[in-house]
């Protein structure tokens, strides 16, 4: 045995040989007696994606459970996969061509997307790679990619179960639009930046008397002309004698009436607000309610369209300064105050989200967002930590119809086709229609637009198993067990999971959701590589070792909201790998010569040896407590102790006084060898490598590798 532990050295090897094994895969696991299953689906990373802090700690949890239940006697199934991510991967290859002098519409959507499927085939399995150094225990043959066939076949299977249901629809609707990436957003795809900005008190004339005017409050001076109302709170009495009047609108010719309606903020500014439908949602849903016009003055590519000549095709920020400047110079500016906005990005290339009417797709959502709350309050899936549930559950009640529908080029394809003759009619067809279904003539058109791509991954868990077709793993491994994953995600992804499953195959997708928490600096800051705060987990890798990185983040994995996360966590994982690794050799230069090292626990011959063996028994208990609840911190930090502080400091320093008397050195060689034995296994889930190397050192073993020993309680 080395002197020293060297990972860079045995990490290769030992992955290697569990792949070459096929311990991963729980139909060739030698072990696998017990008809009893245990099964996870890894969050599927983007495939533009490389690993961050984020990603290394929920793999670790995820490994740590399915190392722990395949030693359980679990047949384990960790499923991998990535995700084609539509608008994040559209992007990075409109970035390769724009270095090129090309755009995607030089190309063609064909040529584009064959462009697309080539940089997946060149780079999309990096992060998955990255995976399996820091240790990740999936079944690489059961890797999935949201556009392979069979999972495309569960996507269609799902609109056109939804279609028949009566809850889709297409409309029109107020959509937040990227005006650089020239598609829809949700609002969960939305990242809202802090500016300093205005608020301007306008001067609203009444029509019927030039004289006399209302003052408004805006944010957005620029999308007056597509004011249709003036409102004011219903039970706010300096405007009662103005409602059911009418404003002669600034800087045109129109008249817009002065409304009612309770939503208004009478503290907001001057209790007045305008109202412009097309480019705001709370004045959208007043515009339904009073049955407003809704004129759009802001174009898809973020330009001005039907205002005045003066204002045609300039961008939001130059219309704003012309207006601003007309309405001085008309004297109907009162004054302007400062204002933080919380102003919203695209969640991909960070331009600002204009509000618009788009003819979109869409999922009525009251049927399903209850078929997702029920099993959360029926207690078939619980949250960890519990607090989770009420956020989720908030969501839910609320949540707006679902717009499944982007403008993009890289994604499912819906299956719509339009009749050329009729072009506002359409029928679905999952395959190219011989005919027209509308006219039986024309050669239809197929829909532009693309699923959103939480439409596709909300079916992971049950189309990674060969939905909609019942097959092997379906029967044997759905539903799965645990979800691991990030907060930002619950209503993204979880919720719309939930509802999928429960609607499509009977069942919840899983029982346990485990919501772990966002890795921070030290200083509590987001962790960013362009703003050099964050921590690159593969060069933790390469400096310290995959065990080291691991035991840095189980440390740390408890229940609270975020985890300050640094270098010296890691450190401390390095230094605890040394004393397992010499404690290792001090142990096996003691009993070497043994004539047998039994997995039963051995009689205590001493008081020290009684100790030991109670301390392992009850460390034993303890760590199974703490991973069934998913307490990963508390599990580490009890083996730590024990092996650091009772087994090397106490009982190891007195088996070499025991080891010179000869009538209790046997046994004293039985106790070190059940308690290091014991402890490697223990430890495998978290440190896997270096418990797996010195498990091979061992004279006498009962299993060919420690991935399959049997977990000791």
């Amino acid at each position: 045995m080395d002197k020293q532990y060297n990972p860079e050295s045995v990490e290769k090897k030992i992955y290697d040989f569990w792949e070459k094994n096929n311990f991963f895969i729980p139909d060739e696991t030698k072990k696998g007696i017990s008809q009893k299953t245990f099964s996870i689906v890894i969050p599927p990373p983007n495939v533009t994606g490389s690993l961050h802090m984020g990603h290394a700690l929920n793999a670790t949890i995820q490994d740590i459970l399915c190392r722990w239940k395949r030693m359980q006697g679990f047949k384990t199934l960790w499923v991998p996969g990535t995700d084609h991510a539509g608008i994040a991967t559209q992007n990075v290859v409109e970035k390769k061509l724009k270095k090129e002098g090309k755009t995607r519409f030089d190309l063609g959507r064909e040529k584009f997307i064959e462009e697309v499927w080539k940089w997946k085939e060149e780079y999309g399995g990096r992060i998955l790679g990255q995976l399996k150094k820091l240790g990740a225990s999936c079944d690489w043959s059961r890797t999935r990619f949201t556009m392979d066939e069979n999972y495309t076949e569960a996507v269609h299977s799902t609109f056109l179960h939804y279609v028949k249901n009566g809850w889709v629809y297409r409309g029109e609707r107020v959509v937040n639009w990227c005006p650089r990436c020239q598609t829809s957003l949700s609002d969960l795809e939305l990242e809202y930046k802090e500016e300093q900005g205005g608020l301007w008190f306008i001067k609203y004339p009444l029509a019927d008397d030039d004289a006399d005017f209302i003052v408004v409050a805006t944010t957005r001076p620029e999308t007056m002309f597509g004011d249709t109302a003036v409102a004011v709170n219903s039970k706010d009495n300096r405007y009662s004698e103005f409602v059911g009047r009418k404003i002669k609108l600034p800087l045109t010719d129109r008249e817009i009436p002065i409304i009612a309606d309770s939503v208004i903020d009478v503290e907001f500014g001057t209790g007045a607000v305008k109202v412009t439908p097309a480019h705001d949602m709370e004045d959208y849903l007043i515009g339904q309610r009073h049955q407003l016009e809704m004129l759009a003055v802001i174009n898809g590519k973020g330009r001005m369209e039907n205002v005045p000549i003066g204002y045609q095709g300039l961008k939001v920020a130059e219309a704003r300064e012309r207006v601003l400047a007309d309405l001085q110079s008309r004297n109907l500016i009162v004054k302007k105050e400062d204002y933080t906005h919380k102003i919203p990005k695209c969640y991909r290339c960070s331009a600002t989200i204009e509000l618009i009417p788009s003819l979109q797709w869409f999922v009525k959502m009251n049927d399903l967002a209850k078929k997702a709350i029920d099993p959360v309050i029926e207690g078939k899936i619980k949250f960890y930590p519990k607090r989770w549930e009420k956020a989720y559950i908030d969501w839910l009640g609320q949540a707006r119809d679902w717009c499944i529908s982007r403008q993009i080029w890289w994604g499912h394809r819906l299956p719509v086709w339009f009749c050329e003759k009729e072009s506002d009619k359409y029928f679905i067809s999952i395959k190219k229609p011989a005919k027209c279904e509308i006219c039986n003539n024309c050669e239809p058109r197929q829909s532009e637009d693309v699923f959103d791509t939480w439409f596709s991954s909300a079916l992971w868990p049950f189309a990674v198993m060969g939905w909609p077709k019942q097959t092997k793993d379906s029967m044997s491994f759905y539903p799965t067990n645990i979800l691991s994953t990030a907060r930002d995600i619950i209503n993204l992804w979880v919720a719309r999971m939930v509802f999928s499953a429960v609607e499509l195959t009977g069942c919840v997708p899983f029982t346990d959701v485990i919501i772990h928490a966002t890795v921070t600096t030290k200083d509590g800051k987001r962790m960013s590589k362009s703003l050099g705060t964050g921590i690159d987990p593969i060069e933790m890798v390469k400096k310290y070792g995959a065990d080291s990185t691991r035991f840095g983040l189980s440390w740390q994995a408890s229940e609270s909201q975020d985890m300050r996360f640094g270098e010296g966590d890691i450190m401390a994982g390095k230094k605890f790998c040394n004393k397992i690794w010499n404690a290792s050799r001090f142990v096996f230069q003691m009993i070497e010569g043994a004539e047998v090292i039994s997995k039963d626990e051995p009689k205590p011959a001493t008081m020290e040896d009684q100790l030991i063996l109670s301390a392992f028994r009850k460390v034993s208990v303890n760590i199974n407590e703490s991973l069934c609840c998913f307490r990963f911190d508390q599990a580490i930090q009890e083996i730590y102790h024990f092996f650091w502080h009772q087994f090397c400091d106490i009982y190891i320093e007195k088996a070499k006084s025991q080891m010179k008397e000869p009538e209790i050195s046997k046994n004293t060689k039985l106790v070190l060898a059940y308690i290091l034995l014991g402890s490697l296994k223990i430890l495998h889930p978290f440190m896997p490598f270096i418990t797996e190397e010195i498990y091979q050192m061992f004279p006498i073993r009962s299993k060919e590798a420690i991935i399959i020993e049997d977990w000791p309680i």
